[in-house]
């Protein structure tokens, strides 16, 4: 399955196949996570808050490849899809493991997969270096077998998102 998932409405987007699926964040009713950790111990693999993400971190684990198209703030993923991305710990269990030589969760059924964050706005240097590096150590949580980021200024952001999902058709 590939998933694109947006912080942001993106109204021209067609995607073509079944095995595609389009997720705008911002339409969605996703509260902050409280850390409870109820996804690990009381309902391990589901989350205790009943919204719509519970729907969205199950289409994560099963994707093969991923867009995530998100603004960047301070270093970090826009708050809608830092919001789901925290909501998504179910996908994990509290159990330890080494995987590349470091320990990081140990993950419920989650393929590895390849994907491509298409990070928009206007973003200083530094701040692209610091998500950079944020990505890059997500990417083992995240099971990422591969991973870019794109920056992109708001006005290219649809034909970049074009180019990504066509390169799926392929």
């Amino acid at each position: 399955m590939n998933l694109l998932m947006s912080d942001i409405p993106l109204p021209f987007l067609q995607m073509k196949g079944e095995d595609n699926r389009y997720i705008d964040l911002s339409a969605l009713r996703i509260a902050n996570c409280v850390g409870c950790f109820g996804c690990w111990v009381k309902t391990p693999g589901r989350c205790v808050i009943r919204d719509d993400a519970v729907k969205v971190y199950p289409l994560i684990a099963r994707s093969e490849r991923l867009i995530y198209v998100t603004a960047v703030e301070f270093g970090s993923y826009g708050k809608v899809m830092k919001t789901m991305l925290e909501r998504a710990i179910p996908i994990q269990q509290a159990f330890i493991r080494l995987y590349h030589g470091e320990a990081h969760h140990v993950q419920r059924a989650v393929r590895e997969k390849d994907a491509v964050i298409l990070a928009y706005g206007d973003i200083p240097s530094e701040e692209q270096a610091v998500f950079e590096r944020l990505v890059e150590r997500n990417a083992y949580n995240m099971m990422f077998r591969t991973h870019r980021v794109r920056f992109i200024a708001p006005q290219q952001l649809e034909a970049a998102v074009k180019q990504e999902v066509t390169a799926w058709e392929v």
